[in-house]
């Protein structure tokens, strides 16, 4: 089969996921070739498994460019047997591309469209667009399936992304707590975000403000154009919460952590909280978009933008040892029903044989 996956700017989860899926296919003998932005081709190492074609998607609609982009995508949809689009601004072009050569398009929406007064519309334009202009909508969470739906979609379903694989830590709690300068004793919270709004990280400080007298502190792994407005908080505050950066030791994080914490106002399916099922933690998360359908029963979950349940619900795990032992239980009982590399093949191939492309 030759499959088309089609990817605009990316700088995380949807760009490893193309690689993954463009690796897995070729892998099972079809023939990839992958349409997207000379930046993200190179940041992805795409062309180790798939023939890159550079077509400029960015992350913002722009008349010509987004005209250039039709145009050179259609000459190569015409040589596929489906196109696969992975995010909603992807998914839009490769509908106007398609159009002529009638080629089968999935697309698959990977995070929730921006809201606000402009660009809430902009976007809400360009979802009716790959709704019903799209053969299969595949949605990484159940409400973004739902608003597809809702759209009018003529197809829909959820999309199986393969969790990461586990990864041992190496080095134990108490050179973890060295590390950090904190007494072994200190429990220690553990957050991997990007620090963007959407990971709820003021949220995540207002909880704090009522956990000042544990001896608490977590930590956030990860950067992002938050950090400033996040320190000042943290200083301004005296929050018992550091902001550690990039880190290469995530695996050694989550085997030390008392609790590893999600507060993000929305999630698809979120790999930090992946890894720490597979590493054994006891998880809190706020109950936002596919959280749920990734953790299960393995997490205390609370409704999202709730500070105060966010901050009891953290205060229980940390304080009770039987609550920590019985989620770090389930962790590693729900880490091995995550999807795997096997399963996320399986789904794109019956993909595109639902929507008629060719084997």
């Amino acid at each position: 089969m030759r499959v088309l996956l089609v990817l605009g700017t990316s700088a995380g989860g949807v760009g490893r996921h193309v690689q993954g899926l463009a690796g897995l296919l070729a892998g099972a003998g079809h023939h990839v070739l992958v349409a997207c932005p000379a930046a993200v081709a190179a940041a992805f190492d795409l062309d180790e498994h798939a023939t890159v074609v550079p077509v400029e998607l960015s992350d913002r609609p722009h008349p010509l460019r987004d005209a250039l982009a039709v145009r050179d995508l259609a000459a190569l949809t015409r040589g596929a047997d489906v196109v696969h689009a992975h995010g909603l601004r992807a998914g839009g072009i490769a509908v106007l591309a398609t159009t002529r050569s009638r080629t089968p398009l999935v697309t698959t929406l990977h995070n929730a469209a921006p809201s606000g007064a402009v660009t809430g519309s902009v976007y809400a334009a360009l979802e009716r667009v790959v709704a019903r202009g799209s053969d299969l909508v595949l949605g990484v969470s159940a409400d973004l399936v739902t608003r597809m739906d809702r759209l009018g979609a003529r197809r829909t379903g959820p999309a199986v992304v393969p969790a990461p694989p586990g990864r041992l830590p190496s080095a134990d709690r108490y050179a973890v707590h060295a590390g950090l300068g904190l007494d072994a004793r200190t429990s220690l919270g553990v957050v991997l975000a990007r620090l963007a709004p959407q990971k709820g990280l003021d949220l995540l400080l207002d909880a704090h403000r009522d956990l000042v007298d544990l001896d608490l502190v977590t930590v956030v792994a990860g950067d992002g154009p938050m950090r400033e407005h996040l320190q000042h908080r943290i200083d301004t505050e005296a929050l018992p919460v550091r902001l550690l950066g990039r880190r290469a030791d995530i695996p050694d994080l989550l085997a030390a952590a008392d609790v590893v914490i999600s507060s993000a106002i929305w999630e698809g399916q979120p790999v930090g909280l992946q890894e720490a099922l597979h590493a054994g933690a006891a998880i809190v998360a706020t109950d936002v978009g596919g959280t749920a359908a990734v953790v299960g029963d393995a997490a205390v979950l609370v409704p999202g933008g709730d500070a105060v349940s966010l901050s009891r619900a953290i205060r229980d795990v940390v304080c009770h040892g039987g609550v920590r032992d019985n989620l770090r239980s389930k962790a590693v009982e729900r880490a091995g029903e995550l999807p795997t590399d096997a399963d996320a093949l399986a789904a794109a191939v019956a993909a595109y044989a639902l929507v008629g492309a060719r084997d």
